[in-house]
């Protein structure tokens, strides 16, 4: 199962390497497009656990990786749930 690692910049600027054990990353982000802070937390929470169900289909168990990388996202969106037009932008795919 090819992993793949996904590069984000934050409304603040600072940017974080995202891990994912899939591709489906690249079904719901285009590199270069910014999605509303709302839109890329739905999308990724539902990227994510595609990513770690296609896992658990491959070798019996979830991809804890994936959940954990879920979980930072969570958190760093989190900073910026009090600014209305926060956006996140998807810098880029490294596979």
């Amino acid at each position: 199962m090819p992993a793949m690692l996904f590069h984000l910049r934050w409304p603040d600027g600072s940017e974080t390497r995202c891990y994912s054990p899939s591709l489906v990353i690249k079904d719901y982000f285009q590199p270069g497009q910014t999605y509303p802070l709302p839109q890329f937390m739905a999308q990724v929470r539902e990227a994510l656990n595609i990513a770690s169900e296609r896992v658990r289909a491959k070798f019996g168990f979830a991809c804890s990786q994936a959940m954990d990388q879920l979980a930072e996202l969570e958190i760093v969106a989190q900073r910026f749930d009090h600014l209305d037009s926060a956006q996140v932008q998807v810098l880029c795919f490294d596979e």
